[in-house]
């Protein structure tokens, strides 16, 4: 008796691929090179597939960051307890994002670059606003507030991650280092009197010390 034939395959039809398998090759590819590096084209290349099939998943490299976006801040924002002060819980809240964010420094390039945000992270944007709000500002300063505070998080990891990947890539003396070296006292005293222990100071990480301070500094305007 002759058997069944097996169901016959579409010549050149693409492997089925799945939204997951999608977004762990997109992520592998910014991590490896950045956000730039990432094209439909090429992780349709990657996961073995065509782009035309990648847009029954996702719309466009948009969306595509939108969703890499959630899943990191699924994977890595963890919600503190909020403190009953409102003053510390903007410093807890604004905190978690920076140790989030400094971990996948690609994450500030996304969220600096384009207008996207993660839906995940959004309660950690309503505790800085509410804990501003509770300190006595009304809601537009707090929100204004919550963007100088955000820009201070973000501008302080990308500064620190490109001076470390610079550091990373050439071990010779900076071009800092050597004007650093050869201050001239009389017009620069202050600088001159701290140019051995400059690269070190600025290397130390005082962010929630400059945070406080931000913090503070909003309040005053009450």
């Amino acid at each position: 008796m002759p058997q069944p034939s097996a169901p016959r395959r579409t010549p050149g039809r693409p492997p089925r691929i799945s939204r997951e398998e999608i977004i762990g090759t997109a992520r592998r590819i910014v991590e490896e090179g950045g956000v730039d590096r990432l094209t439909m084209r090429r992780l349709a290349t990657e996961v073995g597939s065509t782009p035309m099939a990648l847009y029954h998943h996702v719309r466009d490299k948009e969306e595509l960051l939108v969703l890499l976006l959630d899943d990191y801040a699924a994977r890595a924002l963890r919600r503190p307890e909020p403190p009953a002060d409102p003053r510390e819980r903007v410093v807890v809240a604004a905190t978690a994002i920076h140790e989030a964010l400094a971990a996948c420094p690609w994450i500030v390039e996304v969220l600096t670059a384009d207008d996207l945000l993660s839906a995940s992270a959004l309660w950690f944007v309503e505790q800085i606003v509410d804990g501003l709000v509770g300190c006595g500002l009304s809601l537009d300063r707090a929100v204004h507030g919550y963007r100088a505070i955000w820009y201070y998080t973000a501008g302080e990891i990308v500064v620190r991650t490109t001076a470390a990947r610079r550091r990373a890539d050439d071990d010779r003396t900076t071009y800092r280092e050597q004007v650093f070296a050869d201050l001239d006292p009389g017009e620069l005293p202050r600088l001159a009197q701290a140019a051995d222990r400059w690269a070190p100071l600025t290397a130390e990480d005082t962010y929630r010390d400059g945070l406080r301070a931000l913090v503070d500094g909003l309040l005053l305007s009450r």
